[in-house]
């Protein structure tokens, strides 16, 4: 009678896995996110192995070079794999047997993530021999991890060194890398000690204790077979990987994809390199990049809809939400990533017209988003003058009305659908800008470095040709050479405390603008009566120099005063009419 089971369940050891991931008979499906775990759980992970306790399942794929159906590729750190046509594809369980080979067989500093910058960092693992056989200490206490030097700095500036054998002997630390090599180290360690009793008797009792769990630690193993089809093998990825590194709906789209054939990832990677030429463009993620697919997909089959006769009400919605995403088919993806490339290459073009360089300097990611699919369907005709002025005027109402903090994947949707409208047929305004608008008060209550407010006011105050105090060089020009700009006060804080202004005013945003860091030292904590005059000492003329305080919306007889009220009350002002003009609204 024939199994109408789909897979087994075994177990296998520890040492048998990792030995296979090294030869290269158990790799990962290609559409297998990277590594990605930080110190934290790579300590936790051998903790646990080191006490026996059960780390979880994993769950393989059986494939054979006569009916491979995914594209394999190596653990990372697997270097000169015996084989390159693996047995078994890990589905489930890749952060932990990675982990576990990196530290464990590799011989190779294990590359993690920092958990404060995100960074990848190298690190080598080691075992306090005394605190791991101390019952009364948490085992994870016991692990170390050293930097790629070996040569650890503690907190109080001490050098821990372990950079050879013998270092490590003297400080009684056992390098995890030679778990599966122990009689090696053993017979080392016991030569250094010169065979001294108590040192004989510590290891022994280590290897019975600690070490003797790697080397008989078993791991049960969900082995799917591979009769089972593409499809069915990427729904049970897609239902199994929603813990622990949680997938976004790229990966889930990665597998999806890969079951026709198509490697999203690879896909990706050239995209990415192509938009790192735009510093507006290189933080673009592949979630924003399928987002922005899915929303021009959208379109295109609500035209379709529209052009065969639907009613209005039964019209596809635009959306780009994790359920729209995984919805996308390959089909439309194939159709539009190109263009969609192109329209993230308009908006670049775009926001550099709008002084905006950097992605840093813009608030909402899901804007560039945004604009990357409307460029895309709206093509060439975006390149009028008036297609220009009336993007740039739903852009300011986006940024300034603070539209896109929540809700943003229906905002998206909307606007790629009202936008086009309003511009090709002079229809109804898009909602975006009929629901935006801009509370005056917002310039008291915003102090925030980054934030829409902010960032938007720095921008129209390069967009007006803001020029620095000292350079006398546009802020523009500064920055596109990698000068940093930065906020500063104009009336400088320790000053105001001197003369009791409320911190409330002097923090806000109608006392700062953007400055190079050698104008604000400049400035330091004088009263602008005083730095004015420095500067004019320098070689600027009066007039000069009034020019460029008005290039920061600034009126300079209030500076020459140290007149804060009347400067406060004119400038606020000022900032509010550059709001109002973006926006293309009235505030008072």
């Amino acid at each position: 009678m024939h199994s109408i089971s789909t897979f087994d369940i075994t177990k296998y050891p520890l040492f048998d896995i990792l030995k296979d991931i090294k030869t290269g008979r158990i790799q990962l499906p290609d559409f297998q996110r990277d590594w990605v775990w930080d110190d934290a759980r790579v300590r936790c992970l051998l903790a646990s192995i080191s006490l026996a306790y059960p780390i979880g399942a994993v769950m393989m794929l059986q494939q054979s070079n006569q009916q491979a159906q995914f594209k394999p590729r190596l653990i990372d750190s697997v270097r000169e794999p015996q084989y390159r046509s693996p047995n078994l594809l890990i589905l489930d369980g890749q952060q932990r047997l990675t982990t576990s080979f990196m530290v464990l067989l590799s011989e190779q500093p294990v590359t993690i993530k920092d958990q404060k910058t995100q960074k990848l960092i190298k690190k080598w693992y080691y075992l306090d021999i005394a605190k791991s056989l101390d019952h009364n200490i948490d085992r994870r206490s016991a692990i170390l991890a050293f930097p790629e030097s070996k040569r650890l700095r503690t907190f109080g500036g001490e050098i821990i060194d372990c950079s050879t054998p013998e270092k490590e002997y003297e400080l009684g630390l056992f390098p995890l890398s030679k778990i599966f090599f122990f009689s090696e180290w053993r017979s080392k360690y016991s030569k250094y000690w010169q065979y001294d009793v108590q040192k004989l008797e510590l290891i022994d009792t280590l290897e019975i204790e600690v070490l003797k769990k790697f080397e008989h630690y078993q791991i049960p193993v969900i082995q799917l077979r591979e009769s089972l089809p593409k499809e069915a093998v990427c729904q049970v990825f897609e239902d199994t990987n929603t813990s622990g590194c949680d997938l976004n709906y790229f990966d889930l789209m990665s597998s999806s994809y890969c079951a026709n054939d198509f490697s999203l990832r690879d896909d990706w990677k050239l995209r990415e390199a192509y938009f790192q030429q735009f510093k507006v463009l290189r933080l673009v993620r592949n979630t924003d990049f399928v987002q922005a697919v899915t929303l021009v997909a959208g379109y295109a089959r609500r035209l379709e809809a529209l052009s065969q006769g639907s009613n209005l009400d039964k019209l596809p919605g635009i959306s780009c939400g994790r359920a729209d995403v995984l919805k996308l088919s390959i089909t439309e993806y194939s159709t539009w990533a190109d263009k969609v490339t192109a329209g993230f290459e308009e908006a670049a073009r775009f926001l550099h017209g709008q002084k905006i360089f950097d992605v840093l300097d813009l608030p909402y990611p899901i804007q560039l988003v945004a604009l990357a699919a409307l460029f895309t369907v709206l093509g060439e005709r975006s390149r009028s003058v008036k297609c220009r002025s009336m993007l740039e005027r739903w852009f300011w109402c986006g940024m300034f009305g603070e539209m896109y903090t929540g809700w943003h994947e229906t905002r998206t949707g909307k606007d790629l659908w009202e936008i086009p409208l309003w511009l090709q047929q002079g229809g109804s305004l898009p909602s975006t800008i009929q629901e935006a608008n801009f509370f005056p008060e917002r310039l008291l209550t915003v102090r925030k470095r980054y934030g829409a407010i902010y960032q938007g006011l720095s921008a129209l105050l390069r967009l007006s040709g803001a020029i620095d105090l000292i350079t006398g060089e546009e802020i523009n020009d500064v920055l596109y050479f990698d000068e940093q700009i930065d906020s500063h006060h104009i009336f400088p804080v320790a000053w105001c405390k001197k003369q009791g202004i409320d911190p409330k005013k002097y923090n806000c945003l109608v006392n700062r603008t953007p400055l190079s860091a050698k104008t604000n030292k400049k400035i330091g904590s004088k009263a602008p009566s005083v730095y004015l005059q420095e500067i004019e000492r320098s070689g600027v003329s009066p007039q000069r120099l009034d020019e460029i305080l008005r290039s920061h919306a600034i009126e300079p007889e209030t500076l020459r005063q140290d007149d804060f009220e009347g400067f406060f009350q004119a400038r606020a002002k000022a900032l509010l009419g550059l709001i109002s003009q973006g926006m293309g609204k009235t505030f008072t």
